[in-house]
């Protein structure tokens, strides 16, 4: 009942001015293990039936903070008090960038929904990669992946973007538990060209050059929601071919229809209004590829999250939902899970989805068996 009156005060802010504040108090806890116990007294859910595995990796959860709140790892301890299961840093460039020029950052209240043209900025990789590593060397670092979003340097050209994300993320690749590749923010003139043909191949021929050299990690791509059918078809089959570990769906998007008034401001639209387009590309995801799915976009309610795990997402990610919903969103999310999996008649989750992905195999594999048999005559031919 007190987050809509607090709300309301940092409404009354600047977008950023209030993130300043939000961030200044969650850095604070960072550096406090008294701090976060507190947090996670109040926050977290612990229900051990919440608990997922996806990439390798154990999860309290499958709520994820979603990449921009947290862009040059501030407040990286914090994260999983409050009630993620992992945190996504970033994102981060190889070369420090102030991002575009303010006002940048724009709230629509009464459609639950953010636009932002923020353009990456951080402090590089480096810092990052700094400011995490010593993080993770205290006592208190939670049990909890974290992962790092790694986008292109604004001044470098799409023609050697391929050498820029190498450099990013060999910066960052030991203190990452897995890393995301952002090739579909749209605030970064020329990014999205990075998500299809050669450039993207390119691009992902880097993850295997660096497993070789610095050891297995996973590594997903970040796709924006804005993608037509054949680029599906493309961005999967490359990703597939690269060996690459899933998807993040979705990233903002450029389009303004599903809003009932356009406030005319250029960036990536968040929030609510995301939400039913961010499915609908999920949903095609997962009827071309059975590699992992992190849903986001337009997630703030426990019938969000089902409607995410549903459609075949194994982890669901938040940040404008966090913003209208606030801290106590973990565990509002918690209760919901859980009543929908006691209806279920699953034991826990992971079960859950155990199951649903057998049933998945199992209606696959007719259509795969059509697919040989149509192979096989059209080489008899």
């Amino acid at each position: 009942m007190a987050y809509p009156l607090l709300r309301s005060a940092l409404f009354r802010l600047e977008p950023e001015q209030a993130h300043a504040l939000v961030m200044h108090g969650l850095v604070f806890a960072h550096h406090h293990p008294g701090a976060l116990r507190l947090l996670r007294w109040t926050f977290a859910p612990s229900d051990p039936r919440l608990r997922v595995r996806c990439f390798g990796l154990d999860f309290a959860n499958p709520l994820v903070l979603a990449a921009g709140f947290d862009k040059d790892a501030d407040a990286s301890a914090t994260w999983p008090a409050l009630g993620f299961g992992s945190a996504e840093l970033g994102t981060v460039t190889a070369l420090a960038q102030p991002g575009n020029p303010r006002p940048r950052a724009f709230r629509i209240p009464e459609e639950r929904a953010v636009i932002n043209r923020m353009g990456f900025n951080n402090a590089g990789a480096a810092a990052l990669a700094a400011r995490l590593r010593a993080a993770r060397s205290r006592p208190w670092w939670p049990d909890a992946p974290v992962g790092v979003n790694v986008g292109k340097s604004r001044v470098v050209e799409i023609e050697d973007a391929r050498d820029d994300y190498e450099r990013a993320l060999r910066a960052v690749w030991d203190v990452a538990d897995y890393l995301v590749l952002n090739v579909s923010s749209p605030n970064t003139p020329g990014l999205r060209a990075l998500q299809g043909g050669a450039h993207l191949d390119a691009l992902l021929g880097v993850v295997d050059t660096l497993r070789s050299s610095l050891g297995p990690k996973p590594v997903l791509l970040k796709i924006a929601p804005d993608l037509d059918e054949a680029e599906l078809d493309d961005v999967v089959a490359a990703v597939e071919r690269a060996g690459l570990d899933g998807f993040v769906a979705t990233n903002t998007t450029v389009r303004r229809d599903m809003l009932r008034r356009d406030p005319g401001e250029a960036g990536g639209l968040s929030g609510a209004p995301l939400g039913p387009l961010a499915l609908e590309v999920l949903t095609a995801l997962r009827a071309r590829t059975r590699l992992p799915l992190v849903a986001s976009g337009g997630i703030e309610t426990p019938d969000d999250v089902i409607a995410r795990l549903e459609a075949g997402a194994t982890l669901v990610q938040a940040y404008t939902g966090w913003i209208y919903r606030g801290p106590f969103m973990a565990r509002h999310v918690a209760k919901g899970l859980l009543r929908w999996l006691e209806h279920a008649g699953a034991s826990d989750l992971q079960a859950w989805l155990d199951a649903r992905d057998i049933a998945h195999a199992r209606a696959d594999a007719p259509a795969a068996a059509r697919a040989a048999h149509r192979t096989g005559d059209d080489q008899a031919r």
